[in-house]
C-alpha cells in the first residue's frame, strides 16, 4: 500500500536532509514549540505533575487519570525521540489518548536524555519509575491487576530493555509490554533488515539518518552490542510479559519490531504483531488525528483489557 495521502502531503513539505550536523538544543526547542497549549489538549479527569523517588534519583512524571473511579490499571509510558529528544510535553497528547482509550492511569516518564546524561541514565529512570509505581499502588489507586509499560520508537527500546531487566531482577509485576514502531537493534547494518532498504528514503525517518540520530546515545556510553541497548541481541526472551508490537509499513525499523514479535512468540510469550498499512515511523505521535491511525490507541486498550470483567 502506498503512504497515506495525508502523510504524503506533509512529507512533501519537508526539506531534504542536507547532511548538516544535528543540533540537539535547536531540535528540542523546535519540538517544544509544536506542543499544543494546555487549553487545547484532550480533557481528562485529572492530570498531575509529580516527582518519583527512584534509586537513580528523582524523576519527573506526569500522571493522567482518565475518569473518576475507585481503582485503575496502571500504564507507564516512555516517550520516543532517539534517546535525545522528546519530553512530557511533546508526547502529552499520546499519553492522554492512551489514558482515554485504555481506561488506565497513565504515568509518563520524563527520563534523562543523551548525550548530557551518561548511559544507562534514561533506562534506569524508566525502570525506576515502574518499580516506584508498583510501590505506590495504594496512592495511585492501582487495582493490583495490570501494570503495563508502553513506548514509541526509542521509548519502545526502553520497554524491551525494562522487561528484560525486570525479569533478570526477579521483578514480575509487569503484566504487558506495548511497543510502537520500536528501535530494537542499534547496529544499523542495512543488509540486516529488508525494511532498511525498502523504506530508506522519502518516508520521514530515513535509513541514512539512523546513525546520526542515535549517535548522541552512543556518545553517552551506549554500546550497540549490549542487549540493554539493542534488545534484539538478548538470547533468551522466555518468561517476558505478553506483548503488543505495532509497526508501520513504511518504516525502516519495521522489520526489527516484527522480528522481536516473532522471537517472543517462539519463546512462548503471548504476542500480537500489528502492522499499520500506509503508515510511517512516528505515526502514533504525528498522525494519530487520522482515524485509521488513532486505532493504535484503541488496539492498545483492547490488548490491555482483554478478559477484563465488566
Amino acid at each position: 500500500m502506498t503512504i497515506h495521502p495525508e502523510i504524503a502531503k506533509i512529507l512533501a513539505t519537508l526539506p531534504a536532509p542536507d547532511g548538516s550536523p544535528l543540533d540537539p538544543a535547536a531540535m528540542r526547542a523546535g519540538e517544544a514549540a509544536q506542543a499544543a497549549p494546555p487549553g487545547d489538549r484532550l480533557p481528562l479527569h485529572a492530570v498531575e505533575d509529580l516527582t518519583a523517588a527512584t534509586p537513580s534519583g528523582d524523576v519527573p512524571v506526569r500522571i493522567y487519570t482518565p475518569v473518576e473511579a475507585d481503582t485503575y490499571g496502571v500504564l507507564v509510558y516512555f516517550h520516543g525521540g532517539a534517546f535525545f529528544l522528546g519530553s512530557l510535553d511533546t508526547h502529552d497528547h499520546v499519553a492522554r489518548a492512551l489514558a482515554r482509550e485504555t481506561g488506565h492511569k497513565v504515568i509518563s516518564v520524563g527520563y534523562r536524555l543523551a548525550p548530557e546524561s551518561v548511559f544507562p541514565a534514561g533506562l534506569d529512570d524508566c525502570y525506576g519509575v515502574v518499580r516506584w509505581a508498583a510501590e505506590q499502588g495504594a496512592a495511585l489507586k492501582w487495582d493490583g491487576k495490570n501494570l503495563a509499560i508502553a513506548g514509541d520508537s526509542s521509548g519502545g527500546n526502553f520497554v524491551a530493555a525494562v522487561v528484560a531487566k525486570a525479569h533478570d531482577d526477579g521483578f514480575f509485576a509487569i503484566t504487558h509490554q506495548v511497543l510502537f514502531y520500536p528501535s530494537l537493534d542499534l547496529d544499523f547494518n542495512v543488509d540486516r533488515y529488508a525494511s532498511l532498504r525498502e523504506n530508506a528514503e522519502g518516508y520521514g525517518l530515513e535509513t541514512a539518518g539512523l546513525l546520526p540520530f542515535n549517535s548522541f546515545y552512543f556518545k553517552s556510553g551506549a554500546d550497540p552490542a549490549d542487549p540493554l541497548v539493542s534488545p534484539l541481541k538478548r538470547g533468551d526472551l522466555a518468561g517476558l510479559p505478553p506483548a503488543l508490537v505495532i509497526t508501520a509499513e513504511h518504516d525502516p525499523l519495521r522489520d526489527e519490531g516484527e522480528l522481536y514479535g516473532r522471537r517472543l512468540t517462539d519463546a512462548g510469550v503471548d504476542t500480537t504483531v500489528s502492522r499499520y498499512e500506509g503508515a510511517n515511523h512516528g505515526f502514533v505521535q504525528n498522525f494519530s488525528w487520522i482515524p485509521e491511525f488513532y486505532r493504535a490507541f484503541q488496539e492498545t486498550g483492547e490488548f490491555l483489557n482483554a478478559g477484563a470483567t465488566q
